[in-house]
């Protein structure tokens, strides 16, 4: 089963998990100093928000495959429909492991389709903070978008940006 996944950007972390938690009618699945995130069985969402983006509002959609061939029949729809990915292949952010791509939608809304492998002890990779752009946002957003939104890309080999 695939599912929805929204991520937001908030300027105050415990007022928004007391508001969600509220909402949602429990708990935060995961919760960090900068983060935290909801598995919802009903409807099917997962719901991220943290504080490391700009301005407040919504960072990226996606969709969030549970196993690697929904991953790979995502990717073959999308490039069925020639829609332009941006394949990050493995990646560490947002406090996990994830194999994902990037699709980026007319307006300039990122689309994440990612299968989650693992949880990690960090937001991203502490190498990529070393190396990271300084610009403001979450991490993990494709490089296609007008502004680069996070504080963890870093300079790719093949000559475009590759955030954590």
């Amino acid at each position: 089963m695939k599912r929805f996944h929204v991520h937001l950007h908030v300027d105050d972390l415990p007022k928004n998990i007391g508001f969600y938690s509220r909402l949602f009618a429990q708990g935060p699945a995961r919760i960090e100093s900068d983060y935290a995130k909801w598995m919802l069985d009903d409807p099917p969402v997962n719901f991220a928000i943290s504080t490391r983006g700009g301005a407040a509002g919504v960072d990226h959609f996606g969709i969030q495959a549970e196993n690697a061939e929904e991953l790979v029949a995502l990717k073959v729809r999308a490039e069925s429909a020639s829609l332009s990915l941006e394949d990050q292949g493995e990646t560490s952010c947002c406090y996990s492991r994830s194999e994902k791509y990037w699709i980026t939608d007319p307006q300039g809304v990122a689309w994440e389709h990612f299968h989650t492998l693992g949880t990690i002890p960090v937001y991203g990779e502490s190498h990529h903070d070393a190396l990271a752009t300084g610009a403001a946002g979450a991490c993990c957003s494709p490089s296609s978008l007008p502004t680069v939104r996070n504080n963890c890309c870093v300079p790719n080999t093949k000559s475009s940006t590759r955030c954590c």
